[in-house]
């Protein structure tokens, strides 16, 4: 197997892994802002919770489709740590009991994107890069 012919599909891979983890991250802002798909327990529409559903419906798509790829991943890395401390860190010390373990994954996997960029098929390979989509 030749490594060099694998790793040349790294920037397409990066964007399927980008608009995946986009699209799974915006259900949980229409999940909130929609209830689709339906919740098993009504959710209360309250200030912060219709504003963390807003930041993840449009971070959402504009993550899918690539479009300021880096700034947006930045923010969402941010506001799913704090998700995280706010939510679920002071329910138990550990993820998987806190349910917080979506919430760490989505942190990191949005601030590799800040670094890497929106990958091959993005908006802002589209245009040029413009500064955001390419070191």
């Amino acid at each position: 197997m030749n490594i060099d012919r694998i790793s040349a599909w790294a920037p397409q891979w990066l964007s399927v892994v980008r608009i995946m983890s986009a699209l799974l991250f915006l259900e949980h802002g229409t999940q909130k802002l929609f209830n689709f798909p339906p919740a098993p327990e009504p959710m209360e529409l309250s200030g912060l919770f219709v504003v963390q559903g807003l930041i993840e419906v449009i971070g959402g798509i504009l993550l899918a489709v690539g479009f300021f790829t880096r700034p947006v991943a930045f923010v969402l890395s941010g506001d799913m740590a704090v998700a995280y401390f706010m939510a679920h860190a002071p329910q138990n010390f550990y993820p998987i009991l806190n349910q917080g373990d979506a919430a760490i994954l989505f942190s990191f996997i949005f601030l590799y994107f800040f670094f890497a960029g929106g990958g091959a098929w993005s908006v802002d390979a589209a245009r040029g890069g413009r500064g955001l989509a390419a070191p």
